[in-house]
């Protein structure tokens, strides 16, 4: 039998020595309880992150392909690019913005002119609409808006609203364009359903004064998401670099980074934790070394190794921190588990536009909580266990 497996787990399990035993379960729920923390939070973030990006991604195309003068030809261009392996969609669109007069009152916004025929296979935009609708049923002069902004002007379906254009058009009462509430979207993100309306392309390219044969770019979605780098390369080899390219990825380039940098920052925060249960686990094997040197002593001397002694101690280090990872991993799992299953935890709809905590639990994101916890723990053994190997049988026994 290996004696150090065997001696390593005589001292976890401390049966007469309760002191020492004592210490062991606080040096475990110690690392439990760092573990616990980073899986649940991690996964809050996550969940934050996934939620955000659906929503910006369900409301926008995965990648958008422009001009700067405009794309001429958009038919063929668009039937070139649906042909695309990885290529799930594509749709014209028409962008620009337009100012609505409203009373005494006048703002901003992005106007969005879509083809109805085409749009529900590159965004979500079907979803959020209100019951009974769909993006397909969209006529000329007619649009639909978001949930915000029918909320602060007060508009209803079926109400009339006045669009300001910023270029000289040929239709309408001058620079202003007339149009009715179609549809109410609600996306769940404050700007979107603030800032944009949609309405057919061709109101757009009136309203833009632009000609029929002329949209803004052409919008794409893919089977996968992931693969938007892979599918923009294909793209750029077929439609050639007069036209700009770009992924979800680059048009939100500074809000991911940002949300990344936050998780990342979270991370090393919530390590420390763990870092500072790793000092439960130092100070606990000094103890064992302290109080079990005469045992060290008298195995030293019947020709046990240094190595074997350290060996002992590693072993025994590691041992609380893989239990205290172990139940602290089961503990995260259950707790985040509770909390997108019952949705305990309420937010306020006004300020998240979520009324729960949106809890996703990568295994990425599990495995590198609890390597670090490991190595952490690892970390921790070297210096008692060297500590403990350094023993000579002669001063481990002289006072004994």
């Amino acid at each position: 039998m290996n004696y150090v497996p065997w001696i390593a787990y005589r001292y976890l399990i401390a049966k007469k020595d309760k002191f020492l035993a004592l210490i062991n379960w606080v040096s475990i729920l110690g690392i439990a309880i760092g573990v616990a923390a980073l899986i649940v939070v991690i996964g809050v973030m996550t969940g934050f992150d996934r939620d955000l990006r659906d929503k910006i991604v369900g409301t926008n195309a995965h990648i958008v392909i422009e001009r700067e003068n405009g794309v001429k030809g958009f038919e063929a261009l668009r039937n070139k690019v649906a042909r695309i392996k990885g290529v799930a969609g594509a749709s014209p669109y028409v962008l620009g913005n337009v100012f609505l007069e409203s009373g005494n009152r006048a703002s901003g916004l992005i106007l969005r002119g879509i083809d109805p025929k085409n749009e529900g296979n590159v965004t979500k935009i079907d979803k959020y609409l209100q019951k009974g609708f769909k993006v397909k049923d969209l006529e000329q002069d007619k649009v639909i808006i978001g949930k915000e902004l029918a909320r602060y002007y007060g508009y209803k379906v079926g109400d009339e609203i006045s669009l300001l254009s910023p270029v000289s058009g040929v239709a309408g009462d001058g620079w202003r364009y007339k149009f009715k509430v179609a549809a109410i979207f609600n996306s769940g993100m404050y700007d979107y359903d603030r800032n944009l309306i949609l309405v057919d392309y061709q109101n757009a390219q009136e309203v833009f004064n632009l000609p029929l044969d002329i949209v803004s770019g052409i919008g794409v979605k893919l089977d996968n998401i992931d693969k938007a780098g892979e599918v923009k390369e294909a793209i750029r080899a077929q439609v050639g670099f007069a036209y700009e390219v770009r992924t979800w990825i680059e048009q939100n380039a500074n809000f991911f980074e940002a949300l990344n940098l936050e998780k990342f920052a979270m991370f090393i925060i919530l390590i420390l934790i763990v870092l500072v249960a790793s000092f439960n686990i130092i100070s606990t094997l000094i103890v064992t070394v302290t109080s079990k040197t005469k045992d060290i002593g008298i195995l030293r001397s019947i020709g046990v190794p240094a190595s074997a002694i350290r060996r002992v101690f590693t072993l025994y280090g590691l041992a609380l921190g893989f239990i205290g990872t172990f139940w602290g991993l089961l503990g995260g799992l259950g707790i985040a588990y509770v909390l997108r299953e019952t949705e305990l935890i309420k937010l306020p709809q006004t300020v998240y536009y979520i009324d729960h905590l949106p809890v996703l639990i990568q295994l990425n994101d599990v495995l590198l909580i609890t390597g670090s916890a490991m190595l952490i723990s690892f970390l921790a053994t070297i210096y008692p266990s060297a500590k403990a190997a350094s023993l000579e049988p002669v001063e481990a026994l002289r006072y004994q």
